[in-house]
């Protein structure tokens, strides 16, 4: 046999080229948008749970309602519930200012943690409360008691949702990011009437007269649990850290006080007036559409429960769309169109949702007044943070709204109601229109807030390397309760406000 051939020597296996390193800079971008989606999904879920069992007592009211105030007349029986519906407003300033000064002080974080868990107490009284045949007026004190803490619940709430949305998004995308507050609080609204839906096609009439109505509170306390232990996993914003950091290079004891609030309260007042006709005409074609389709319009409440759950399952699905335009033409817009449409359309719209005989014309026309409506919804939180300075942002979103609500938004159903008792209801329509145009009147002066800086690294970017941030320090120093370290940024459209 040939002897074998020499093999040729195997040339040593290439080098496998190691892994480009990720730069630190997309590293840190990707860590800052994972940090920005937690932030939402956190701060609105745990707004859906809020408002759930805030809104499950309108819709459910009227079940409920004979089991306290027993009579003959069902709009008596209404009427004494969204009295205490009401009252549950009144003690929105108190938890406005409570729970505002925490937030301001103690950060977002710890404030949004509290109030859920004040919600999930109160939803839980109301599931236990006993009925006028079982205890007399002490189920409806119990009732009471539960719409007070739900009241105190929601004024900081609201202002530490607000606040937190709109601080954890990205300059560019404030709008788009606060819109999330009234889609979480749609969503908490869409909950409890799928859950209504539901109960009304699993139990009779009487059942759910009887106990059925009972479910969805102890269903609040529970997932208000579960939100406990999402938002104690949040992180606090940057806006607030900043603030708390710089605590030690200035005189901080007035953070988060009625004395700081009034260095801004022309600002304040903007924000009662941009509320008024926001609340009035939310509140209208929410909580308040059901009874009126049924008590008015004479609608099977089931239909009627439907069209509203249509309609705000649309509504929802608006409110990021209108805060990305926000962002893109600016806040006023906005505003302005809502306020023109509800000026002049909740009339007509309103005494056509009266005579509607369909499911598809009611829907309709409730779809038009919410697509209106949403020119509010979608901003109104970011416009009202965008106003105010770290040091008092959520007491000054907090209170002024709180107020407002409790005047306006508390009452409307209320004032709705007894304009019907007395034979007047169409003076209701010509109510909500009149708030709506003093909110007009109010949007057509007030500032844009769309490029306001909310802390001293977006005004520094904007000013470049540093220059804003050492002219954020000049300024605070010439401004009461300034001083080096305090944010500049929404100084800068808090005092052009003035």
């Amino acid at each position: 046999m040939p002897p074998s051939a020499a093999k040729p020597p195997v040339p040593p296996p290439s080098p496998t080229p190691a892994p480009s390193p990720v730069p630190p800079s997309a590293r840190s971008s990707a860590e800052e948008r994972k940090k920005r989606r937690l932030a939402l999904i956190g701060g609105s879920l745990g707004n859906l749970v809020e408002w759930y069992d805030w809104f499950v007592y309108a819709s459910f009211a009227i079940y409920f309602a004979d089991s306290f105030f027993p009579g003959d007349n069902p709009t008596t029986q209404l009427m004494n519930t969204a009295g205490i519906f009401a009252v549950g407003f009144l003690m929105r300033p108190v938890g406005g200012w409570i729970l505002g000064r925490a937030a301001d002080r103690h950060g977002r974080k710890s404030a949004l943690t509290l109030t859920v868990t004040m919600m999930s107490v109160a939803a839980l009284l109301i599931a236990v409360a006993p009925t006028y045949g079982q205890a007399g007026y002490f189920g409806a004190l119990v009732l009471l008691l539960a719409r007070l803490l739900q009241g105190l619940s929601i004024g900081g709430e609201y202002a530490a949702s607000a606040t937190y949305l709109t601080e954890a998004s990205a300059r560019d995308r404030r709008g788009l990011g606060s819109s999330f507050q009234y889609v979480s609080m749609t969503c908490g609204q869409l909950l409890g009437l799928g859950i209504l839906i539901t109960m009304q096609h699993t139990l009779t009439t009487d059942q759910l007269e009887s106990w059925g109505w009972r479910i969805p509170f102890l269903l609040g306390a529970l997932f208000a649990v579960v939100v406990f232990w999402l938002r104690r996993r949040l992180q606090e914003t940057d806006a607030f850290r900043e603030e708390a950091a710089s605590a030690g290079a200035h005189d901080d004891s007035a953070r988060g006080t009625l004395k700081a609030l009034w260095q801004y309260r022309r600002q304040a007042g903007l924000v009662m007036a941009l509320t008024l006709g926001g609340t009035v005409a939310y509140y209208t074609y929410t909580t308040y559409l059901t009874k009126y389709l049924v008590g008015s319009a004479g609608m099977e409440k089931t239909t009627a429960t439907l069209v509203s759950f249509t309609a705000l399952t649309l509504f929802a699905v608006l409110q990021p769309f209108a805060g990305m335009l926000s962002d893109r033409i600016g806040r006023r817009p906005l505003l302005i169109t809502f306020a023109v449409g509800c000026t002049v359309g909740t009339y007509p719209i309103m005494t056509a949702l009266g005579s509607a005989s369909s499911y598809w014309s009611a829907l309709g026309l409730s779809v038009l007044a919410l697509v209106i409506v949403t020119g509010y919804t979608s901003i109104n939180a970011a416009v009202k943070a965008e106003l105010f300075p770290t040091r008092v942002r959520a007491l000054g979103v907090a209170l002024p709204y709180a107020i407002a609500n409790a005047l306006f938004g508390g009452t409307a159903e209320y004032v709705a109601l007894w304009f019907k008792s007395s034979g007047r209801e169409s003076m209701f329509f010509w109510y909500v229109s009149g708030c709506a145009l003093v909110s007009l009147v109010t949007y057509v002066l007030m500032p844009d807030t769309r490029d306001v800086a909310l802390t001293r690294a977006e005004a520094g970017a904007e000013a470049g390397d540093g220059a804003g941030a050492a002219a954020g320090d000049e300024a605070d120093a010439g401004r009461p309760g300034g001083g080096p370290g305090q944010d500049r940024p929404a100084t800068a459209p808090a005092e052009s406000a003035r």
